[in-house]
């Protein structure tokens, strides 16, 4: 996935400057992220997943009202789950939340370590590379009309080659067209193109 945004420079940088992992979500909307990278011990990251944390998560309630950088420790929100607590059994002792983007479209991240609090500095370059990948993963508002065209054939389900016989196009030239309709929503395979497109009220 991240090679298609062309990411991975910028996610690299972030498990540099994050040692015991990070938690991003690019363009969160209606409680979803349009896209998810976890770093942290899975351990831990089953854990979140399987109790729902996310929804009583100091960290994440922060992100949704503030827009900015900020250490974890300087979060003054209540934690009556004590996931804070909890996830400092997994090296995450320190840590650093980063939100960006408007309320509707909100990008938010955790980042830590287990030996110290963040530096301003690192602070600030977390930040920007989390601004840079927000810019660089918004979820398009259209696609070209033989895109939504070759999306709209594969969801009545035309195989390639019926769907290219509906369109006077050679197989290859549509299959182009859906690896662009894929590139465009940030997504692996037609199917999952396809329920995007939906999700975005594309099609």
């Amino acid at each position: 996935m991240s090679d298609v945004l062309g990411l991975d420079h910028g996610l690299s940088q972030l498990s540099d400057l994050a040692p015991r992992g990070y938690a991003l979500g690019l363009h969160i909307r209606f409680a979803a992220a349009h896209l998810m990278i976890q770093t942290y011990d899975p351990r831990w990251t089953e854990i979140y997943t399987e109790k729902g944390y996310m929804l009583a998560d100091p960290m994440v309630f922060w992100g949704f009202g503030n827009d900015g950088a900020i250490r974890w420790s300087d979060i003054d929100l209540p934690d009556p789950l004590n996931i804070m607590g909890q996830a400092r059994r997994f090296g995450l002792a320190f840590g650093v939340a980063v939100s960006t983007g408007l309320t509707s479209s909100r990008t938010i991240g955790g980042f830590a370590r287990d030996d110290r609090e963040f530096t301003d500095t690192e602070i600030a370059r977390i930040r920007s590379v989390v601004e840079t990948l927000h810019e660089r993963a918004t979820p398009p508002d259209r696609l070209t009309p033989a895109q939504r065209m070759a999306l709209r054939l594969v969801a009545k389900g035309n195989r390639h080659a019926e769907a290219s016989a509906v369109l006077g196009i050679s197989e290859s030239a549509f299959k182009a067209r859906l690896r662009a309709a894929r590139e465009a929503l940030f997504v692996r395979t037609t199917a999952e193109a396809v329920q995007r497109a939906h999700e975005y009220n594309l099609l």
